[in-house]
């Protein structure tokens, strides 16, 4: 039995043409068609008919999901397996919180690392307000990658969809 694996949703936009934009706890960041789904769920099929109730999708409890209504909401593997990573300035940048829970680090341990020295502010890291971020690759490179990765091509195969309340 193989490990399924589960891709947090920490935002999620909408853009013109049925298209989501999601961002990942990882900091990936996904496009996602959502026409797909219309000839295989007549129920998305109400975008079509409610135009507002498109952007009014928001990320599930839990964030392994989004949600439209108590009708509408799609799994976050679907967007992660079948949608289009996108190239962003953020796609690659994660909150100290993100970064240690991926990596099953102590809270403290990036504060520490940028005392030391590992971690340089600029370059590695950058403080915004009270929120710490860290790029993915200063992560990989001071502490290899995250246990998860090394499961995750062999759980590509089991994503799906959400399924819709009838």
């Amino acid at each position: 039995m193989s490990m399924y694996m589960f891709h947090k949703i920490v935002s999620i936009g909408t853009l013109d043409d049925y298209i989501l934009y999601a961002q990942f706890e990882d900091g990936v960041i996904k496009s996602y068609d959502v026409k797909q789904l219309f000839p295989k769920y007549p129920s998305f099929q109400q975008f079509l008919t409610e135009p507002d109730l498109f952007s009014k999708v928001h990320v599930d409890t839990g964030g392994y999901g989004i949600v439209w209504n108590e009708y509408l909401d799609l799994d976050s593997n679907e967007i992660w397996y079948n949608g289009r990573t996108e190239d962003s300035p953020f796609s690659h940048l994660l909150s100290f919180s993100a970064a240690t829970s991926r990596w099953s680090l102590e809270s403290s341990t990036l504060r520490k690392a940028i005392v030391y020295g590992k971690l340089i502010p600029g370059r590695d890291c950058c403080k915004y307000g009270k929120q710490w971020v860290v790029t993915t690759h200063a992560m990989i490179r001071e502490y290899g990658q995250p246990a998860h990765m090394a499961t995750e091509s062999s759980c590509a195969a089991e994503s799906g969809t959400g399924y819709n309340k009838p």
